[in-house]
């Protein structure tokens, strides 16, 4: 089945898209996420280009995406060396989602419906982004993949993902 134009994301509390849903202005899909460049090649170094980006997306009602607000936390090298405590990189990412989505005025946590995008930073794609998984699709796209959190969206297009 086709990938539909705007496709459905179901909010879940305390899961994967708990941080979803409605404000004043649009809609909003935001996460924190690990995440390596495009590209890199398995290997020495890995702690030290595996990031940790804490992610706002938000789009208008009809589902367009508008910006995108994607912020550096640190590395898992760094968590690493400082696991626990408010400077920790997963402490300074928790607080600045906290802080993002305290700024969307009139939030309210929920389901939501966008249109495919992507945005490339640091090397690193963040997106909805259609795909075709099937090997009888011929082609056809069939699949939605929300970067890098790897999340894939499929029919029957009611706003459930795989992992």
């Amino acid at each position: 089945m086709a990938v539909p134009e705007i496709i459905p994301i179901a909010h879940e509390p305390d899961y994967r898209t708990s941080t979803v849903g409605r404000f004043r202005d649009g809609q909003f899909l935001a996460s924190i996420t690990y995440a390596l460049p495009e590209g890199f090649a398995r290997g020495d170094g890995r702690q030290e280009h595996k990031r940790l980006f804490v992610v706002v997306h938000t789009f208008g009602h009809d589902g367009h995406h508008r910006e995108s607000d994607i912020w550096c936390a640190g590395t898992w090298a760094e968590q690493m060396e400082r696991p626990h405590g408010e400077r920790s990189v997963v402490a300074r990412a928790e607080a600045r989602l906290a802080a993002a989505l305290a700024g969307l005025a009139e939030r309210e946590y929920g389901d939501i419906a966008i249109r495919p995008f992507r945005v490339t930073v640091d090397g690193v794609l963040f997106g909805l982004v259609t795909e075709c998984h099937a090997d009888d699709a011929d082609g056809e796209e069939d699949w939605a993949e929300l970067y890098p959190d790897g999340l894939g969206f499929s029919a029957p297009w009611n706003g459930g993902y795989d992992t």
